[in-house]
C-alpha cells in the first residue's frame, strides 16, 4: 500500500496530514474495503522516509475517526469508510470516481499540481455549497 501514499515535503500541508488524507480518500473509493491491513507504522514511515511519529499521529487521527482501528497481534485495519454527514452511501459511484480521474488526467495535461487542483476543488465545493445553502 505504501506505493499509493506519497509525501511531499515542499508542501505547506503537513506530512501526517497528507498520509491521513491520502488513506481517507483510499478508503472512500473503495481501494481498502473493511478488513485490509495498513503497514506497520515502522515500515510506512521506512518507505516514505519520515518519522515513525509522523505516521503515528495520521494512523491516530484515523482511529479516532472510527476507520482503522488498531489491534494487538494483527496489526491495524481497515472498519469503515469516511462518509458525509447524512450520506447513506458509503463510497462514491463509479461515475463520481471516473471524472475525479479525469479532472486529474486534464490537469496533469496542462501542466496544473497536485495541490492546486485540491484547492481549487474545495474553492469550487465552497462556492456550490453557498449556492445550495
Amino acid at each position: 500500500m505504501s506505493a499509493r501514499i506519497s509525501i511531499d515535503l515542499s508542501s505547506a500541508v503537513p506530512p501526517y496530514e497528507q498520509i491521513r488524507g491520502q488513506i481517507s480518500s483510499l478508503l472512500a473509493v473503495g481501494v481498502l474495503p473493511p478488513g485490509s491491513r495498513l503497514p506497520t507504522v515502522r515500515s510506512l514511515a521506512a518507505d516514505l522516509g519520515i518519522a515513525a511519529g509522523t505516521v503515528a499521529r495520521a494512523y491516530k487521527e484515523l482511529e479516532q475517526a472510527g476507520l482503522i482501528e488498531s489491534r494487538r497481534r494483527n496489526g491495524t485495519i481497515v472498519v469503515g469508510h469516511p462518509a458525509e454527514p447524512g450520506s447513506t452511501a458509503a463510497a462514491p459511484g463509479a461515475e463520481v470516481i471516473a471524472a475525479v480521474d479525469g479532472l486529474i488526467r486534464t490537469a496533469r495535461a496542462a501542466g496544473v499540481g497536485d495541490e492546486t487542483v485540491i484547492d481549487l476543488l474545495r474553492g469550487r465545493l465552497a462556492g456550490q455549497s453557498k449556492l445550495e445553502g
